[in-house]
């Protein structure tokens, strides 16, 4: 039973600093409403350095600037996307995890569904093609009589 203590202890004490948050004391607002809408911005957020992380999440220097940046905004005044065009106007669109669908990134936004589609319309057409032969042979007079006197019994 200690063994099975010590052991969960130690899990604990090994698995507890990976839970830490990249967002510094220092760094959190004092108006609760607008920390959660600059959480919520940084969750859209991409850290330049990381790439799959977002600057909510990442320790790199770069993110924490663009966090204080976030935070100065939003105590500016600016709205949510007041924001995050300030943010894009700087770093390109690059650093936004959902980047709006327009203009070049329509292409990208469509080529998923749209590859899809062609794939499933060559699946069809292939399925088509191949066909499957039916016969529609009837039974003979001897089968027939065989059956009927199967399903009597």
């Amino acid at each position: 039973m200690r063994l099975l203590r010590a052991t969960g202890l130690l899990v604990l004490l090994l698995v507890w600093p990976l839970t830490v948050q990249a967002v510094q004391p220092d760094e959190v607002l004092a108006d609760a409403a607008l920390e959660a809408r600059a959480r919520s911005i940084s969750h859209n957020l991409r850290c330049p350095v990381c790439q799959g992380e977002s600057i909510d999440d990442s320790n790199a220097p770069i993110s924490r600037d663009l966090r204080l940046v976030v935070r100065e905004r939003l105590l500016a005044g600016d709205s949510d996307d007041e924001v995050i065009d300030f943010i894009v106007t700087r770093y390109g669109e690059f650093v936004l995890f959902n980047p709006k669908p327009e203009g070049a990134n329509l292409i990208l936004w469509l080529a998923g569904p749209g590859l899809l589609l062609a794939g499933l319309g060559v699946a069809f057409a292939y399925v088509r093609r191949r066909g499957v032969p039916v016969l529609d042979v009837g039974l003979t007079d001897a089968e027939q009589s065989r059956l009927d006197d199967l399903l009597k019994k």
